[in-house]
């Protein structure tokens, strides 16, 4: 039977590797972001012969009466709400002081106050179905261990977990399942806008950059798992936890980590630089 889906941030990035990959294994998906064209679009290219479904819901994730509608939608279309996957994020990279004021608002509201509606509003249609359902939310390790650099997003993160971790006790009474999965920095636009930001030397400390296709088979692991939580990769998702539980381990780590990071970065501009340089040649 297939599965009845919504996947934010569809139209790129993780969002969409995701909500393609369900389409093409024969599931029911509703493609979620801002823009109504954008997602028509992507839906009008995939392939007919999988029996998958796909429905283009465009709505803002920080405004509940677009959940509302689109939630509506969905179960006007199949019938039932399956699973709810929260990927849509934000990110602004500044350093805290010289962060303007609609960098907080953005960075709250998406990725903090679109994580709680969209679970708060799928868990409603939820509770009303016999075999309740499944919500992933994804965060981030910055979401486990406090990132300075990306002090804004690591709030945002911050709470977006702690919500899920909270939120998956009350609603486990109705079959309702809530995951949090927190990767490493993965290879998506919102990479691409920090490689050149000190700021953000951190994100790079890790070395090996996580593929969305990683990210894509933890979710489906964990969807039919249902599991509590989901690190990525475990080793990195470790030495978070340890900075969480000790505080002050965070500045101690913080000089070697962000030379590490910044190494990272200079590899990937000069990465970037000798292949524009072949584009030119060619």
């Amino acid at each position: 039977m297939a599965t009845v889906m919504l996947v934010t941030g569809s139209a790129s990035g993780i969002g969409r590797h995701v909500a393609e990959s369900y389409y093409r294994a024969g599931h029911r998906v509703a493609f979620a972001d801002l823009s109504a064209p954008r997602l028509e679009q992507i839906c009008a290219q995939l392939p007919p012969e999988t029996g998958g479904a796909a429905l283009p819901v465009a709505f803002d994730a920080r405004d509940e009466k677009g959940w509302e509608r689109a939630i509506a939608e969905i179960v006007a279309r199949w019938g039932r709400l399956d699973v709810l996957l929260n990927i849509a994020g934000y990110l602004h990279v500044a350093e805290l002081l010289s962060a303007p004021s609609s960098a907080v608002h953005d960075h709250l509201d998406i990725n903090a106050k679109g994580v709680i509606f969209g679970t708060l509003l799928a868990a409603r249609q939820m509770r009303r179905q016999p075999a309740g359902g499944h919500i992933i939310n994804v965060a981030s390790l910055a979401g486990i261990a406090a990132t300075p650099g990306l002090t804004l997003y690591s709030a945002s993160k911050f709470a977006a977990r702690g919500f899920s971790l909270a939120a998956a006790q009350e609603l486990a009474p109705y079959n309702i399942a809530v995951t949090v999965i927190c990767p490493d920095a993965v290879q998506t636009p919102m990479l691409d806008l920090q490689v050149d930001r000190p700021e953000a030397a951190l994100t790079f400390s890790g070395g090996r950059i996580l593929t969305v296709a990683e990210v894509a088979a933890a979710i489906e692991d964990a969807r039919r798992r249902r599991p509590l939580e989901v690190v990525i990769p475990r080793h990195r998702g470790w030495l978070a936890k340890l900075t969480s539980l000790y505080p002050p381990l965070s500045g101690w780590l913080v000089k070697p980590l962000r030379r590490r990071g910044r190494q990272q970065q200079a590899k990937r501009q000069a990465e970037r630089q000798e292949s524009e340089r072949q584009e030119k040649l060619s």
